[in-house]
């Protein structure tokens, strides 16, 4: 194999491509998506899912992810591309996570406001936690923030560093960003029609800060805080207060 330039994000702006011919990324993309697209928008993997019960589902979810994500820096690895190429480092990564913090109340209230919106407008929306994915003990409240954290960290990498990369090779930034978008959006059919309406508009939230940030670590800091509202401190507070 031949030695493929190192290419970093550039203090200029301009958001990085990959040293790779269009070809071998197209050929790689289209056997990713191959693998990826079955699982994530077929209905009856999601539908055994909800007859597993929580474990069943923190494992499934967990090694489907971390596998996902193995995969991704195994091409990286092969083509010996910089990981920076998919979002991974950052000159300054406590304040890309501080960004993410400071980012979170105002982007928690605006996805919470937004489903609301379309659920009142008649689309269809969960109105709780799915039961199969609700924490009832110490155990399991721990095994969801460890779930939430494994999930932001490889659907990051993932929808926003391996997949606007890879589909940039022959499409325009926007273009690239609307189709990661929608594949991470139908993956949460689960979550009914609204539900993939909100959560597309977090996923170009977590696209739109990747390109201006040029690293990962602000998005997984964003996607890690909504899981962990949603399956840790919600079941949490609901278990007070009952």
């Amino acid at each position: 194999m031949t030695d493929l330039p190192s290419e970093r994000p550039r203090a200029n702006g301009r958001f990085p491509s990959s040293p790779l011919r269009r070809s071998h990324q197209t050929i790689e993309l289209a056997v990713f998506l191959f693998l990826v697209l079955p699982a994530m928008l077929l209905p009856a993997p999601a539908q055994r899912l909800m007859h597993a019960g929580f474990y069943g589902v923190v494992v499934n979810v967990a090694f489907r992810d971390l596998a996902l994500l193995i995969l991704v820096l195994y091409f990286v690895w092969r083509n010996r591309e910089p990981l920076a190429l998919v979002g991974w480092g950052s000159a300054r990564p406590w304040a890309e996570i501080g960004l993410g913090l400071a980012l979170f109340v105002p982007f928690f209230l605006g996805a919470a406001g937004l489903a609301s919106v379309l659920s009142r407008a008649g689309l269809s929306a969960p109105h709780h936690i799915p039961s199969f994915l609700a924490a009832k003990n110490t155990g399991e409240l721990v095994l969801a923030g460890l779930l939430a954290l494994i999930v932001a960290i490889a659907e990051e990498t993932i929808f926003r560093g391996y997949l606007i990369l890879r589909f940039r090779a022959f499409a325009s930034p926007a273009v690239s960003v609307a189709l990661s978008t929608g594949i991470f959006a139908l993956g949460h059919g689960y979550e009914g029609a609204a539900g993939v309406l909100t959560v597309a508009a977090m996923g170009l939230v977590f696209a739109a800060l990747y390109l201006w940030r040029k690293s990962l670590i602000a998005p997984m800091t964003l996607h890690f805080l909504q899981d962990f509202v949603a399956l840790v401190l919600v079941p949490l507070l609901g278990k007070k207060l009952l």
